[in-house]
Parts: C-alpha cells; sequence; structure tokens
C-alpha cells in the first residue's frame, strides 16, 4: 500500500514538472501580435491599437505588427495613437497593406510614429493634408496654423529615417503628395518592402530598433503569429463609420421620426429613427460630411411630406427623389468616402416608393364617404316598408326610419335613396 501511494505522489510530481516546462518554454518561445486593421481612424481604431500594444508589452511579444489600409479619419484620434506609438514599451510595425491598399492622410502620420514601416507592393502612403470636417479648405488662417503644428509634428518622428524623409513629408503635409512604396523606400519614408506577413517576419528578423531609451533585436522568424482581433465594440464602431452605413442610419433615421411624426403614441418608430440618427451623427463626426449634401436630403423629406398633404399627385414625389439622389452623390465630400451608387439609387427609390404609397392612401382616403353620423346616411339606399304618400316608413341598415318622400308616392317594398337627415327622419327620392 505505501509503495502505491509512493508511485502517486512521483507520478503527480512528474506531471507538474512536465507542465511546469512546457509553460515555461511557451514563454520563452518568440512570437508576434498582429492587429488588423481597415477602415477610417477613429477613437475605436485608438482603444484597438492601445488594447493590443498594452496585451504585447505584457506577453512579452518580440513586436507588434500592425496592419493598415486606411484612407484617413479623425484628427484627434490620430494624434492619441502617435503619442501611444511614441511611449510603448515594445516595437510597433506599421505595415501597410494588402496590396492595393493605403495609408493616406492620418494613415501617413500613423506609419511615421511607428519604429519600422513597410508596405506591400501596389500601395500608397502620403495625401496628409489637413481638410475641415465637411470635406472642404480650411479658412486660410487656421489652415495655415493647422498645417504649420502637423508638419512639424510629422517631421518629428521622421527625423530617424533621414532628411529626405522629413523633405517628403512636409511635402505630404502642405501640398498632399503621394509615394508609391518604391518611391517611399528610396526616400527613406519606410523601412522596407513586404509580399505579404510571412516576408515581413523574415526581413524584421535580426533588425535593431530603438523604442524609447531601449535596443530591441527583433527575432521574428518562425515566429509564432497570433492574432489579436477587434472587439465586438471596437468592431460596432469601425462598421458604423462605413459611408454606405452611415447613409443607410441617416435614411432609417429621418423616416423613422417623419413616421413618428405622422402617428404618433407607438414609439418604437420614434424611438428607432433617433437611435439610428445618433449612430449617422457618430460617424458623420469621423467622415468629411458635405452639408449641402445634409441639406439636400433634409429637402427632400419635406418635398415627400409635402406631395402627401398637398394636391399635386406625385410631382414633388419625383422631386424629392432627384433632390436625394442628388444630395447623396455629395454627402461625403472625399475622394476616399462615397456611398455605393447603386445603394443611393436603391434607397432613394424605395423611399420615394414609400412616401408615393402613403401619398395613393391619402388621396383615397380624401373621397370615401364619411361611414358615421348624419354624413355617413346621405347617399344610402333604403327599402319602403309602407306606402310612401309621401310620408311613411324605411328599412335602412337594420332600423326603421320615418321618412318623407320628396316627390310623388312610392310602394312597399321600393328602394329610395336618403337625400338628407332632420332629426330622426330622412327625406328620401325613389331611384
Amino acid at each position: 500500500m505505501k509503495r502505491i501511494r509512493l508511485l502517486g505522489w512521483v507520478f503527480i510530481v512528474l506531471l507538474a514538472s512536465l507542465s511546469i516546462v512546457s509553460h515555461a518554454g511557451a514563454q520563452g518561445a518568440p512570437h508576434v501580435d498582429v492587429l488588423t486593421f481597415d477602415g477610417a481612424v477613429s477613437t475605436a481604431t485608438f482603444d484597438y491599437f492601445d488594447r493590443g500594444i498594452e496585451t504585447a508589452e505584457q506577453d512579452g511579444a518580440s513586436c507588434v505588427v500592425i496592419q493598415l489600409n486606411t484612407p484617413g479619419g479623425e484628427l484627434g484620434a490620430t494624434l492619441k495613437i502617435m503619442e501611444r506609438f511614441e511611449n510603448a514599451r515594445v516595437p510597433l510595425v506599421v505595415f501597410i497593406w494588402p496590396r492595393g491598399g493605403m495609408a493616406a492622410s492620418a494613415g501617413t502620420y500613423i506609419t511615421l510614429a511607428a519604429h519600422v514601416a513597410a508596405m506591400a507592393p501596389k500601395t500608397t502612403i502620403g495625401a496628409a493634408a489637413p481638410i475641415s470636417g465637411q470635406g472642404q479648405e480650411l479658412p486660410e488662417t487656421a489652415k495655415e496654423k493647422l498645417v504649420n503644428a502637423l508638419a512639424g509634428q510629422a517631421k518629428n518622428f521622421a527625423q530617424r529615417r533621414g532628411e529626405e524623409a522629413v523633405e517628403w513629408v512636409e511635402k505630404a503635409v502642405r501640398e498632399s503628395l503621394v509615394a508609391t512604396e518604391q518611391e517611399a523606400l528610396e526616400k527613406g519614408v519606410i523601412d522596407l518592402i513586404a509580399g505579404d506577413l510571412d516576408d515581413l517576419m523574415g526581413q524584421l528578423d535580426g533588425r535593431e530598433v530603438t523604442v524609447g531609451t531601449q535596443e530591441f533585436t527583433l527575432h521574428t522568424r518562425g515566429a509564432t503569429v497570433i492574432h489579436i482581433p477587434m472587439t465586438f465594440i471596437e468592431q460596432l464602431l469601425s462598421i458604423l463609420i462605413n459611408p454606405n452605413v452611415a447613409f443607410i442610419l441617416l435614411t432609417l433615421g429621418v423616416n423613422g421620426l417623419i413616421l413618428e411624426l405622422s402617428s404618433p403614441g407607438g414609439y418604437v418608430a420614434g424611438i428607432v429613427g433617433t437611435v439610428c440618427l445618433l449612430l449617422s451623427l457618430y460617424a458623420f463626426q469621423v467622415l468629411t460630411v458635405n452639408y449641402m449634401g445634409l441639406a439636400l436630403i433634409a429637402l427632400a423629406f419635406v418635398l415627400f411630406v409635402l406631395d402627401i398633404k398637398a394636391p399635386t399627385h406625385g410631382v414633388l414625389t419625383v422631386g424629392g427623389i432627384v433632390t436625394f439622389v442628388l444630395g447623396a452623390l455629395i454627402l461625403f465630400n472625399s475622394p476616399y468616402y462615397a456611398v455605393s451608387k447603386s445603394l443611393i439609387f436603391g434607397v432613394a427609390l424605395a423611399t420615394g416608393a414609400f412616401f408615393a404609397f402613403v401619398m395613393a392612401k391619402a388621396l383615397r382616403a380624401q373621397k370615401w364617404y364619411v361611414a358615421t353620423g348624419r354624413e355617413g346616411l346621405i347617399g344610402q339606399m333604403a327599402e319602403a316598408r309602407t306606402d310612401l304618400t309621401p310620408e311613411g316608413t324605411v328599412f335602412l341598415r337594420g332600423e326603421h326610419w320615418k321618412a318623407v318622400l320628396e316627390e310623388g308616392t312610392a310602394q312597399k317594398g321600393e328602394r329610395v335613396q336618403v337625400i338628407d337627415v332632420e332629426g330622426f327622419r330622412l327625406r328620401v327620392k325613389k331611384l
């Protein structure tokens, strides 16, 4: 019995030892944390990058690779990302990917802030000149101040890449200069060109980078790649700033509010409309919205509503559809943010059809006879239950009424029509 117990304890100790050795080996094996971002830069982007960098700092990753594809985005979030990059305790690599992707506007600043910058073939970087939230040129004084501040910020991060890189960066901010991957490599704006993530890992191996005051040697060849995806909330906020999604939310929001105002009391349409409208406004804070486009869309809905109230027989609805399409086409005044044309025409026709249906119902309702009260009886058919000479009794809607025939006489059983109601007596005429 004692031998069996002893063997059991030995077995447990061996298992614990193997577990410790396995855990130590896993911790010691090099690995790389990879973040992937595709879309407009916003506060959700900062949250994602911040969480990914913090994870890498804690789990001892060799470096963090950020696969980036963005047309730009919110300036405040971009500056926060640059600040977070500068204060990171782990090497950061920005990889502009996939092929055909870009790091425009805000993406340029984010790439410059990384410790290592790489681009895939057929990608571009640049066009970093600031614009207003409406996609228009800023006033001269404000523009000069902002451009000078951003140029200085970008040059600070580009200094470690050489004089040519600093010169190019200043032109990218002041003149919206754009570079291909080859041009960026020649100017020193990026450090290398890689076809894919595996190629990037091979080229990064052995590279020495400075993070703050510390020197790091990257060990990436054969390293385990750990992908850190966006959380549900981060994904949701990123989806909201998609131009197509923002446009749909705006349309649903306005339709919901109009429906609630036209038939109050249900609350569902009003609540859904308000939520959709607020979510679209969140997207408009990030995207370069043209307020003229918003005004045209608002005018379109005014025309739709007026066509229901006024007897124009669809003329205002057609005008509303045209105005709606024009507003949607210029809603985002940026070459990188545009609503799908097929979506625009589809939503415009669906919205126009909805209001045309409502208008048809309204016109039809205007022609209906009143079904109750005095007006509801006029024009109805009744049956004489006695001879009308000219007074007598008629049967109407399951009731007997006293009636007076307007002209002549009518025999019992004949059909007569009500032409007026005088108290509890009907005035009728022969058909």
